[in-house]
C-alpha cells in the first residue's frame, strides 16, 4: 500500500501515531453471520518514526494467529500541506526493511513459514543482540565495513571515548574524532588489546 497523509485534525482526538494506529488496527466486522477483525496486543513507535505492533486474528470473539504490522510513519506538524501525519502500513510477510522491533512485540507472535516473515523476524533479533552488546571507555572497535566522514576521512577502527551515554570515536593513528550515527546497530567487534597493569608494591 502507498501512504495515506492527513492533518492531526483527521486523527480522531489521537495525541499520537502510536494511539491513532492501534486503535486502526483494532476492528472487529460483521461477515457470514460472525465476526472477524484484529486486535493489537502491543505496540511500540518510538519518536513518532516507525510503528511495530502484534496482532492477533480475531474469529467470532476468538484469538488466533498473532502477526506483526509494520508501519513508516510521517510526522510533520508544521506542514503547509496540512499533511501532518501520515503512514505506510506494512506486514512482515512483506519483507519490511524496518527490522527494529522491540524484543516484548517478538515474544507475542505465534510461528510462521512464510519466509519473508521468517526473514525480518531473523533480522529484528540481529538488531536487537547488536544493541544489546558494551562498550566500555578505551575498548578499540573494528566495524565491518569502512565509514567515510564528512571532511572526507575514511576510518574502520576506532578507541572508544565514553562520557556518560555519549560515545565518541577516536582515530587511532590520525587521533580525529569523530560520531557514528545508530552505532550499536551497526556491524562491529571488538579488537583485543594489551592492557598494561600498574604494578604494585608492597
Amino acid at each position: 500500500m502507498g501512504w495515506l497523509t492527513m492533518p492531526f485534525t483527521s486523527m480522531g482526538g489521537h495525541a499520537s501515531a502510536k494511539a491513532y494506529l492501534d486503535d486502526q488496527f483494532t476492528y472487529s466486522r460483521e461477515v457470514d453471520g460472525g465476526t472477524s477483525g484484529l486486535r493489537v496486543l502491543a505496540s511500540s513507535c518510538p519518536q513518532n518514526r516507525t510503528y511495530y505492533a502484534a496482532a492477533q486474528v480475531m474469529t467470532n470473539g476468538a484469538g488466533g494467529e498473532v502477526f506483526a504490522i509494520i508501519c513508516k510513519v510521517l510526522w510533520n506538524p508544521g506542514s503547509k500541506t496540512r499533511e501532518q501525519f501520515g503512514y505506510k502500513d506494512m506486514t512482515e510477510s512483506m519483507g519490511p526493511c524496518e527490522d527494529g522491533c522491540p524484543q516484548h512485540i517478538l515474544d507475542l507472535l505465534t510461528p510462521t513459514d512464510k519466509e519473508h516473515a521468517l526473514d525480518w523476524r531473523h533480522r529484528c533479533a540481529e538488531n536487537l543482540k547488536r544493541r544489546s552488546r558494551k562498550i566500555a571507555d578505551g575498548d578499540r572497535i573494528r566495524l565491518e565495513q569502512p565509514v567515510t566522514f564528512s571532511d572526507g576521512h575514511v576510518g574502520q577502527e576506532f578507541i572508544v571515548e565514553k562520557q556518560g551515554r555519549r560515545v565518541t570515536l577516536r582515530d587511532p593513528e590520525t587521533r580525529g574524532r569523530y560520531r557514528i550515527s545508530r552505532l550499536m546497530e551497526r556491524r562491529w567487534r571488538i579488537v583485543p588489546t594489551t592492557k598494561i597493569h600498574k604494578t604494585i608494591f608492597a
